[in-house]
């Protein structure tokens, strides 16, 4: 017997979005069942590929000296004119520096299921880094994209068929309970060059501020790798608008900025000069950027930018102050005896280290500063010895090296 027409047929109710959803979903109620403390000091999650180094920039500086001039023991010591610090390295290098400091780092990425991967992984084991975030690809290799070349209008072209493990981390694989935990989500320009990771990417940034975290954009541009200032700033200006806290170098700062003014800054020549101007000239250039300068980067979301010159000289920016802290640069024996990339690694960690510890540092310019030293002297100790992870100091080391380089005044 049918049942009669006026009866109501009860209403479905509606699931909650499951975490296999498509990657523009929106963001669900998330709850790891954790109600208790998490441990201190906070956690910082590194987000991108994990890599034992990346690319460094070649960038001749504007001082050109005779080779045999350069040769000599006193002219290595500072400003040497093809060693400019490179921009950074990989997120997994920032997330070991910065448990070598003190802190504690997770890492979010993949790797392939193969030798290379498995040793990734085990080295930021060894050194601590929690890899509960890291996904195992079988069907993708580590650092291996396959390539089909083809010809247009006369024309050779590459085009990408199969992207490597690191490429093809998706929106569903993030692991969301380090995300939850996490004070600071850090990430560099690398994975927005990947079409596949930008999606991911923002979908991290996404979960990151609904759990109060903070985002730390480390630029890393390794500019041969960019065609004009323009493309570079359409493909960055989404992460740069989300980003809470940026770390550019001085030469990155220009390229965005305008490269050419700065170029004919530093090659203008007054009408009056002393007889040791050109001598003069041949330092390292110490110009702090005003604040009208960098108004075309700054955004109102932004809380900190710094702007690094080596270990030379750290400027920073918040909505409120802004000022420089000096430093030094380790002296260059020889051209083999120096890991700039490294040291970029380690200025970001010294830095997100004191961050998420010091709250002091958002409001209290003299503090900052003081902060900020700790910062540069773990930058100093990674230029001591070749190939990031062995150069990265340990907390009491930049600490000791702070104090013999300041003044207990400083500290």
């Amino acid at each position: 017997m049918s049942p009669p027409t006026s009866a109501k047929k009860p209403k479905r109710q509606r699931k909650a979005p499951e975490p296999s959803n498509p990657e523009n979903e929106e963001l669900y109620d998330f709850d790891d069942g954790i109600d208790f403390p998490y441990e201190d000091p906070p956690l910082i999650c590194c987000f991108g590929a994990a890599q034992k180094e990346f690319l460094p920039t070649v960038r001749v500086a504007p001082e050109q000296m005779h080779p045999d001039i350069y040769s000599q023991w006193k002219m290595l010591q500072w400003n040497p004119p093809e060693f400019v610090r490179a921009p950074g390295g990989p997120p997994s290098n920032v997330a070991i520096a910065h448990v070598r400091l003190g802190g504690r780092a997770a890492f979010i990425g993949k790797v392939g299921r193969d030798e290379f991967g498995e040793e990734l992984v085990l080295m930021m084991n060894k050194e601590k880094v929690q890899t509960r975030g890291v996904k195992f690809d079988d069907n993708a290799r580590t650092a291996c994209s396959y390539m089909r070349i083809r010809f247009e209008e006369g024309r050779m072209r590459a085009e990408k068929v199969r992207e490597c493990a690191e490429d093809s981390l998706l929106g569903s694989e993030l692991n969301l309970s380090v995300l939850k935990e996490a004070r600071i989500f850090h990430f560099n320009s690398e994975v927005l060059t990947s079409p596949s990771m930008r999606s991911t990417l923002f979908k991290a940034i996404s979960w990151s501020k609904k759990f109060g975290g903070l985002i730390f954009f480390d630029l890393n541009l390794p500019l041969p790798l960019w065609k004009s200032r323009d493309e570079t700033r359409d493909i960055i200006k989404e992460a740069w608008a989300q980003a809470d806290i940026i770390e550019v170098t001085k030469q990155e700062l220009e390229f965005l900025l305008d490269e050419e003014h700065y170029e004919r800054r530093r090659n203008y020549r007054p009408q009056y000069y002393a007889e040791n101007y050109e001598q003069t000239k041949q330092r390292r250039d110490i110009y702090h950027y005003t604040r009208d300068e960098i108004s075309p980067l700054w955004h109102d979301g932004l809380k900190f930018l710094f702007v690094t010159d080596g270990t030379l000289r750290m400027h920073y920016y918040t909505p409120s102050f802004d000022g420089v802290v000096a430093g030094t640069e380790d002296v260059l024996i020889t051209p083999f005896t120096c890991d700039r990339t490294g040291s970029g690694d380690a200025v970001v960690a010294g830095i997100m280290r004191k961050l998420t510890t010091q709250p002091e540092m958002f409001e209290n310019q003299d503090f900052l500063e003081r902060q900020l030293r700790f910062a540069i002297s773990a930058g100093i100790i990674s230029q001591w010895t070749i190939g990031g992870v062995r150069g990265f100091p340990t907390e009491s080391a930049t600490q000791n090296l702070k104090e013999q380089v300041y003044v207990p005044s400083m500290w």
